[in-house]
Formats: C-alpha cells, structure tokens, sequence
C-alpha cells in the first residue's frame, strides 16, 4: 500500500524505495511548506520528507540499519534535491493488524 504521494520527487522516492526493498506499506509525506523561510527550503517545493515505511526486510534490523537501507535507497536524491528526510521504518511483525 503506498498513499500520500503527490509531486515527481515523491512519486521518485516511493518508486526508489518500492524497487530497492519492496515495502508492505509506504507513505511518502511532503512536509516541505512546514520549512518555508528556513535553511534548506527550495522554492520549488518538495525539499522535506517524511517516509512511512514497513517492509519485511527490516525484520531482526536495528532502527540505524533500516535508516541506512532507506538513506542507500535514495542516495542521489538526498544528495541532489532531497534537503531533509525523516524516517518511520517498521518491520510487518512490529504493525498492529
């Protein structure tokens, strides 16, 4: 399931993370007018993230392994157009059905 996905640089993450560790759930979250007027804000939006993410690879992971798995996932962008992202990565056991 993937929801809250509006522009291309959402739309490239949740493709980037559904390719690199096919996630049960995913919601990429724009939280970019949130930093409007501080360091980092770029003016055509799209520059602040949130990622909800629960994939069966991150089962047995500590929290900094699946940080690291999603940071590898999207390194270009964090490099080039990404300024901040937070990250929610839970295993499918830790979800509540």
């Amino acid at each position: 399931m993937t929801d809250k996905i509006t522009g291309p640089v959402a739309a490239e993450i949740a493709r980037l993370l559904t390719s690199a560790l096919a996630p049960a759930q995913l919601a990429v979250i724009d939280d970019s007018d949130k930093h409007r007027g501080h360091a980092g804000h770029d003016a055509r939006g799209e520059s602040h993230f949130t990622v909800e993410i629960v994939a069966p690879s991150f089962e047995g992971k500590s929290r900094v392994e699946r940080q690291r798995a999603v940071n590898a996932a999207l390194a270009d962008l964090l490099a080039e157009r990404v300024h901040a992202l937070a990250i929610r990565a839970k295993a499918p056991s830790e979800v509540a059905a």
